[in-house]
């Protein structure tokens, strides 16, 4: 469906855990209460809002957490969001850690792509960002991911006096394997707004310098806001994604599920719908339908993050409270 302002809204990200298995300094460096098992939305219920919103027009599914792959449940989940009759692609997010233990079931099932965060190829910084000692158990699960034909993108966020020097090592990863590359812009949102980060302005020029017939390519790469560029010889792309400096807030397609039952909006605005509280009020579909259209239909036109002065509605939660 569109919303208000014209876009086609036809992509939701669905967190299914706020727990997590790594200590990002970004993003959750020290333990945060979680989720009750109480609170947290049943399988059930998401697939009853997946449905529900294909319906409405939204057939392509990001699953992510927190860490997906800790959620007990979660493979037999993915095939059955698979099945939906809607349903045209299913892709999940992970830190990689447990991915390599769960290819031969992801295979299976048809995942249509995986992205793996990884913002270092030196495994004491690895240490030093996640606080956990699991560089070689994610790196053997990229590259087996990779090998046995799963769409495979690398997620990389690149922050100044800790992995920035890194930034030549990690594009070699596109010349090697077929596979992509992207540099995410750290958000301001908790943890993030202690670190500086880079976005395509600063590092487009730079990678110019080394490889100056890049090309941008208009391929589509995902279903998100990237933007790609190919080099001769790499197998695989480069891709940047810059929410605050690169905004591209115009042609946001997508909503979120987060794991406690909202559905949010925006990232940067904590409104949306409680569509927990609805399904245990006992809401039948075509409640829940109108509530989700009408949401969709509220959606933000942009997010606020340069304008900090716009107190009062900004979402307050960590990132990984979110979905990452």
């Amino acid at each position: 469906m569109k919303d208000s302002h014209g876009r086609t809204i036809d992509y939701i990200r669905i967190s299914i855990t706020d727990r997590c298995n790594l200590r990002c300094r970004y993003c959750m460096p020290e333990d945060i209460p979680s989720i009750s098992h109480e609170e947290i939305l049943r399988f059930e219920d998401i697939l009853r809002i997946c449905r529900l919103a294909g319906r409405l027009g939204i057939r392509k599914f990001k699953v992510t957490g927190g860490e997906p792959l800790v959620r007990r449940g979660c493979l037999p989940f993915l095939k059955e969001l698979k099945a939906l009759p809607d349903t045209e692609q299913v892709t999940l997010t992970t830190n990689g850690v447990f991915l390599k233990d769960y290819l031969p079931e992801l295979q299976a099932l048809g995942i249509d792509g995986v992205n793996v965060s990884l913002d270092t190829l030196n495994p004491d910084t690895f240490q030093y960002i996640t606080g956990r000692t699991d560089f070689a158990r994610v790196m053997d699960g990229i590259l087996s991911c990779q090998a046995c034909g799963i769409r495979t993108k690398i997620n990389s966020v690149l922050l100044k006096g800790v992995n920035d020097h890194e930034f030549w090592d990690l594009i070699q990863l596109a010349r090697d394997y077929p596979l992509d590359v992207r540099f995410i812009e750290i958000m301001p949102i908790g943890y993030g707004r202690d670190f500086q980060g880079y976005d395509r302005s600063s590092l487009l020029p730079l990678l110019a310098t080394r490889y100056p017939d890049y090309e941008v390519t208009k391929k589509t790469r995902g279903n998100g806001p990237a933007s790609y560029i190919s080099i001769p010889g790499f197998q695989g792309y480069i891709g940047f994604i810059d929410a605050i400096h690169g905004k591209f807030c115009h042609q946001c397609n997508r909503i979120r599920l987060t794991s406690d039952g909202m559905l949010k909006l925006c990232l940067y605005y904590n409104n949306g719908i409680n569509i927990k509280e609805l399904i245990r009020k006992q809401a039948d579909d075509d409640e829940l339908l109108t509530a989700m259209q009408d949401a969709i239909l509220r959606k933000p036109s942009e997010h606020q993050f340069f304008h900090t002065a716009l107190e009062g509605g900004e979402e307050l939660r960590k990132m990984s409270q979110i979905g990452g």
